[in-house]
Formats: structure tokens, sequence, C-alpha cells
């Protein structure tokens, strides 16, 4: 039987948040958009984002109330929090169905095939039993954990990042192999969860600044996370009938770690599973698509966003994704020349925008580093969340050149920064902004200030203060 053929403008592969924007975006214009992915829409969109969201939620909500319970049944309680946490997630997921479904992406123009994609030639792809041959194609592919090859973790069997909402109870001590942002995320969730929790990591988080980590690390350790870096895993082999244990090594010495389950989270690759991209002439390069600061592939008539680029963020995404619409519509030239922030969702936040400090000074001979705590703010006073500060990198111009911030509300003060940094803002300019009293915002205001402060001491700035009033 003749495979049925379709010849639309653009072809999106994959249904994730940084597919659906640009699959939405293009049909919004008029161009006809042909949307594959293996899954429907609404688990791609859950399982990424709501199902996540939801569980550090509960897990906050969670440890809030246990810091409140006095009685001795309170670890039962929290087993019954988890089995809800879970439907709960099942019903979050089930609600976001209409959003994003085939029949609703039919009323906006879109054609949506579910099935494995299949590159046949430069410019054909499979679908199933469906030949596509589109102007251009976008890939959104996504990605899939790293599973480190350690001996004996696939017979003992283990959880990702993405199958922990298949959990039907609670842990009773979760084993956490990993160091990265999923890693430390999931560790402190299943903790305030009620599980016992131990993280195994070579280092944590190394691609972020080691004092806003530290913060982290010393809450993770109040709450009662057990964190050890600089393990090596040499094996992991079944302990009794439901236990594994971790045999591990630390600066030459050997041991053993205990656990009811185990958690991996090293990091992810690009997913192109059956995709076959070589055939289309799209390089991959460490795990992911090769593309242009204009996100095209070797293929031109290829684009590339989120996951499969390397991107581990759904800002960046989507992002991307906007980009992308403007090369594919009007054929524009659109290289992301914006900073992105990124964003460690432990309690208290991490996040970041711009370069690091020691990124900076490779960069630059002198630099300004200036922090200020939550501590001296009013809002963070009354909110009892004092744990944290900012911390601005600039020039010695006062140009600003990265923000990192730890603390409560972190993921939300920081998109002012991103703007600042895109827009070439430097320290004057974000010191003559005026917030609202009483909220997070004074942090940022109280550190671009200080920066004037620091500079108001220098003998320089003072001989012209004594000099002006001599003409009273």
């Amino acid at each position: 039987m003749m495979a049925k053929a379709l010849t639309p403008d653009i072809c999106v592969i994959g249904a994730g948040p940084a597919g659906l924007a640009v699959a939405t975006g293009a049909a919004a214009y008029g161009a006809g958009v042909v949307l594959v992915d293996r899954m429907m829409p609404a688990h791609n969109v859950g399982h990424g984002d709501l199902a996540t969201a939801a569980l550090h939620a509960a897990a906050r909500r969670t440890s809030a109330l246990r810091a409140q319970r006095k009685s001795s049944s309170a670890e039962e309680e929290t087993e019954l929090d988890f089995k809800a946490v879970i439907l709960g997630i099942g019903d979050i997921v089930t609600d976001a169905v209409p959003a994003c479904s085939p029949e609703r992406l039919a009323t906006l123009g879109i054609t949506f095939i579910q099935a494995e994609a299949r590159f046949t030639g430069r410019r054909k792809l499979m679908a199933g039993e469906t030949e596509i041959r589109a102007r251009r194609y976008v890939l959104a592919t996504g990605s899939v954990p790293v599973v480190p090859a350690i001996p004996g973790l696939e017979e003992v069997g283990y959880l990702t990042a993405d199958t922990v909402f298949d959990l039907g109870r609670r842990p009773g001590h979760l084993v956490v192999i990993g160091g990265d942002v999923a890693a430390l995320e999931l560790a402190q969730t299943f903790r305030r969860l009620g599980s016992h929790v131990t993280l195994l990591a070579e280092s944590v988080l190394p691609e972020v600044d080691p004092e806003m980590t530290a913060v982290v690390l010393r809450r993770l350790h109040e709450e009662g996370v057990t964190v050890r870096e600089r393990i090596k895993i040499n094996s992991v082999e079944r302990r009794g009938k439901t236990g594994v244990k971790v045999r591990v090594e630390s600066d030459g010495v050997s041991g053993e770690v205990d656990g009811s389950q185990l958690l991996v989270a090293t990091g992810r690759t690009g997913r192109f599973d059956s995709l076959d991209p070589k055939r289309a002439r799209v390089a991959l390069k460490d795990g992911a698509v090769d593309v242009s600061a204009m996100l095209r592939t070797t293929n031109r008539r290829i684009y590339a966003v989120g996951d499969a680029t390397g991107t581990r963020s759904r800002e960046a995404a989507l992002h991307q994704a906007e980009l992308v619409l403007k090369g594919l519509l009007f054929r524009l030239p659109a290289k992301d020349r914006s900073l992105v922030p990124a964003v460690v969702r432990t309690d208290p936040e991490i996040a970041h925008v711009g370069l690091s400090e020691a990124q900076a000074r490779r960069r630059h001979k002198r630099l300004s580093i200036v922090r200020w705590p939550y501590s001296e703010n009013d809002w963070a006073r009354a909110m009892k969340r004092t744990e944290g500060h900012i911390k601005l990198v600039a020039d010695s111009k006062g140009r600003l050149l990265g923000v990192s911030i730890v603390g409560v509300n972190a993921s939300e003060m920081i998109a002012i920064w991103s703007l600042a940094l895109s827009k070439g803002l430097g320290l004057k300019e974000m010191g003559a902004s005026i917030p609202v009293h009483a909220t997070a915002g004074e942090i940022g205001k109280s550190a671009a200030m200080a920066y004037f402060r620091a500079r108001a001491q220098r003998p320089f700035s003072r001989g012209i203060v004594r000099l002006l009033r001599m003409f009273g």
C-alpha cells in the first residue's frame, strides 16, 4: 500500500514545550504545520513541567506540615501524603490534556501524528505510515537521562527524573547517584516527603557558583539529606529482597551505602531514537544536534531547538522557539544574542544569568563584586526567609557582567537582571530603579547602591565633595 504523503510548510518533530511553541506560532501566521511525536503532547508537557512542579510544591507543603506536627503519627501521615501527591499529579496532567490535545491542535490548523519519526533523506521523513516532505523541519525531540555504565545497575533497576512519578509508595531510603540540578532538587523533595536520602556525586552543581551551592548544601544538611562528594561508584547490587547496596570509593577508601531504591541523575542527552539524523545530513556533537547561532543544523532546511541542541531549561528552549519562528516565517537572521537565566529549584533557589565570577575574571583584569544579604531586607525579615544573598559581577566601570541569587524567590528576581544584561544596562541604571517597599526587589536595588557607597569612600570622590563645599 502506498504511504500517505504530506507536504506542509513546516514539520515539527517533538511535541514538548518548544515543539508546541514553534507549531502553534507558525500555524497562527497561516503556515501549514505537521507535528510529529511518539507520545501525546499532554504526556510530554505533564511530565516535563507540570508533574515536576507539583511534586516540588507538595514536598514544600509536607515539610511545612511536618514542622507543625507534635504527634508520634507524623510518619504515617507523611506516607498517606505521598500517595495523595502521586494521584494529584495524575489529575494535573489530565487537566492539561484539553490545552494541547490533537483535537485542540486541529482547531489551530496543526496536523498531529502520533508515531516514531525517521528521516529517509535530506528532505523526507517517515512518521509511521505517513511520508512527509516539508519545506522546513524543526527538531524538538527533547532529551533522555544519561545512565552511567555502572556494573550491576541494569540488573538492580533504578529511577530517573522521568520515572519517579511512577512510584507507588514513598522510598524508605533513596540513594541518589549524581550531582546535577535534578539530583539536588529531587534529593530535597523526597527528604521533605519523608524519605531518608543519601546523595553520591563526584561534584555537586559543578557549573554553579560555589558560594551559591554552599548555601543550598547547608540547607540540605539541616534538613537531613546526606551529601557525599568526590565519590566514585564502583558497582551496584541487591541487598536482600528489596534493598540496594552501592559500592563506592572516596579518596582511595572503599565503602558501601545501603538504601531501598536508586535514583540516577547524572545529566541528560538528546533523544534521537530511530530518527536517523545522518540520513538528513544532520550532524551531532556531544550528544546534541550541532547548530549555528541561528539554530540551523548542517542541513540548512532543518532547525533544532531545546534539549536537542544541548539546552537544558524550558526558558532557553522557548526562547529558541521564538528565534526559529523568525527564521522560518520571515527569513530574518535571528541570532541568539539574549541571555537566558538558569535556575536550580531547590529551597532556597539558585538563579543565575550572564558570567560567573570565575568566567568574568578570565576575561577582565579588574572586576567589582557586590553582595547583599537577604537578612538586610525588610520583606525577607517579615517572611522569616533571610537565608541567601545576591551577587553582582561588574567590570571596573560598573557595567553588569553577571548576576547570581540564592534565596527564596530567586527565580522571579532574576528576570529583571536578565533584561538588564540583555540591554547592556549597568549598576547605575539598576540603582536608579524604584522597587516597592518591603518586597524582594529591594534586595537588588540595595546591592546596586552598595556599589556606589563603596565608591563614595574613595579619596577622589570625597575630594570633589570637599571642593564643592568651598563654593557654598
